[in-house]
């Protein structure tokens, strides 16, 4: 293949859908494996998303910059470094209708939607125009993924992820619906209606996900819809978690609901140990407790503010407002249980920030009108907030102590965020002179922490051992993600009609 290619002769897919969390982004990272493991050189791409679970990756400049999970995630599918120009804008909600906005890895300023689309669209979409053509002049295929419907008549002028993207790569769409919660042909065929007519025509075919049953009950559906638009249902895909990571909390309950993940290894109850994640109102990156999920014996439980922790463990996730999530834990009173709990804690980011003495300067991240804010008081340190945002990829050295006794040895991970955190009081720092621990309370910057072995296994080692349920399960061993998304494509898929085969 060229090094050097005109941008007019890479390929591009669109993963399209009908709605929001239909299975694009599985879709698209098993498109990245499958032409990754042909040796096709793919990326992915995706122009706006809108996520408060991002990962930290090298910048345009000295500094790091982030994108949505679901591209890095995508990125790795395709054995490629993950850049910020696959995925160059970000939109990070952090309530009152407003975002955080990041162009090319690099906050640019909070606005409500309003003034987004105002002032600063027009910016985006050159943004987003100039990173596809770099990709586009360095790869032979882009798999892009669209963002919720793509056939939205409201934002059908300013849909960057979807219409605008499908336009200016001339790609193939490939439109994907989810029959889970019904409605699926409908969905298909509405979507159809309402897509531009230029759009219509770059259709090649549908794909269904989350299917359960017999798939010739759907065969009269399939033959209908077909005779009617002209376009092919190219698979059915059964409902399979292959395991990778949430794009956003619209897979998690709503504040109300209690949810239990990882309760479905075969491990009695009796026998397993949970772990509580109170549930923010604006709750970021909860994607770094997944590796715990996946350990056989561990539920990770996420709370309602409301509800008791009936756990053995609490983990305080990261949080787009740490001030205004403080607020509402004192205000539940899920801030007192917390104090009240005996078990081990562990928060990460925003979660241990909570966990300090104090937050001051909070009016740089709130409007509560608050200069400070006392925090849960289980670790002696304080954040002071500054407008300066820290978004790296670290390596550090870990020595376990309190939650992560026995943990030795060198982690990765990445750090995002504001606020910097000084020790107050008698603490060990656990990473390389930095977080902070005690006996029985963990806290540090540090997300993606629970992927590296030696601190989930120290951790889940300790839950266990205080809990005093019987010997912990050995880990399970995991498939790969990336190449089980790929094997869904590919025995219930047909990518013919995509031409993928000819690159």
């Amino acid at each position: 293949m060229d090094d050097q290619r005109d941008s007019e002769s890479a390929k591009t897919v669109l993963v399209a859908g009908t709605a929001s969390h239909v299975g694009k982004s599985t879709v698209a990272a098993g498109l990245c494996r499958i032409l990754a493991d042909r040796n096709v050189a793919v990326a992915p791409y995706k122009a706006q998303n809108m996520s408060n679970n991002a990962r930290a990756v090298p910048g345009r400049g000295e500094s790091g910059g982030e994108i949505g999970v679901s591209q890095y995630v995508q990125a790795r599918a395709a054995r490629v470094p993950a850049t910020v120009d696959m995925n160059p804008v970000l939109l990070k909600p952090r309530g009152e209708g407003e975002s955080q906005v990041i162009v090319h890895g690099e906050a640019v300023g909070h606005y409500s939607a309003g003034s987004y689309y105002e002032d600063h669209w027009e910016a985006a979409l050159a943004a987003a125009r100039e990173s596809y053509e770099r990709l586009a002049s360095d790869h032979d295929v882009l798999v892009a993924e669209g963002a919720g419907s793509i056939a939205e008549p409201n934002l059908r002028d300013r849909d960057l992820a979807n219409v605008e993207t499908a336009r200016f790569s001339d790609a193939e769409i490939l439109l994907v619906a989810d029959i889970e919660r019904g409605g699926v042909f409908a969905s298909l065929v509405g979507t159809l209606e309402l897509l531009p007519g230029d759009l219509r025509e770059q259709v090649v075919g549908a794909v269904i996900t989350k299917f359960r049953g017999d798939r010739a009950i759907l065969r009269p559906g399939l033959e209908e819809f077909e005779d009617r638009t002209g376009v092919p249902v190219l698979g059915v895909v059964p409902h399979d978690d292959p395991g990778l990571p949430e794009e956003d909390s619209v897979s998690l309950p709503s504040e109300g609901k209690r949810a239990l993940d990882g309760a479905d290894d075969g491990v009695p109850d009796d026998q397993a140990v949970t772990i509580a994640v109170p549930r923010l109102p604006r709750i970021s990156n909860f994607t770094d407790f997944g590796p715990l999920a996946r350990v056989r014996g561990v539920r990770v439980a996420y709370v309602p503010l409301e509800d008791p922790l009936d756990a053995d463990a609490v983990a305080i996730p990261g949080t787009k407002n740490t001030v205004d999530d403080l607020l509402a834990l004192r205000e539940s009173r899920m801030a007192e249980r917390i104090r009240a709990f005996e078990g081990p804690i562990v928060g990460i980011c925003g979660g241990y920030q909570m966990l300090g003495e104090r937050i001051t300067n909070a009016a740089v991240e709130s409007a509560s009108g608050a200069d400070e804010v006392v925090g849960l008081g289980l670790l002696p340190v304080a954040t002071h907030f500054d407008p300066e945002k820290r978004v790296e990829a670290v390596t550090r050295e870990v020595d376990g102590v309190g939650p992560l006794a026995g943990a030795h040895g060198e982690v990765t991970g990445y750090e995002i965020h504001m606020g910097r955190t000084e020790l107050v009081g008698d603490a060990a720092r656990p990473f390389g002179g930095r977080g902070a621990g005690t006996e029985r309370v963990l806290g540090t910057y540090l997300h993606g922490l629970f992927e590296n072995e030696t601190v989930r296994r120290a951790f889940v080692e300790t839950v266990f051992d205080r809990a005093s349920v019987g010997p912990q399960p050995d880990e399970r061993a995991q498939p790969s993600p990336y190449d089980r998304a790929a094997t869904l494509l590919e025995e219930f898929v047909d990518l013919d009609p995509l031409n993928l085969q000819t690159l």
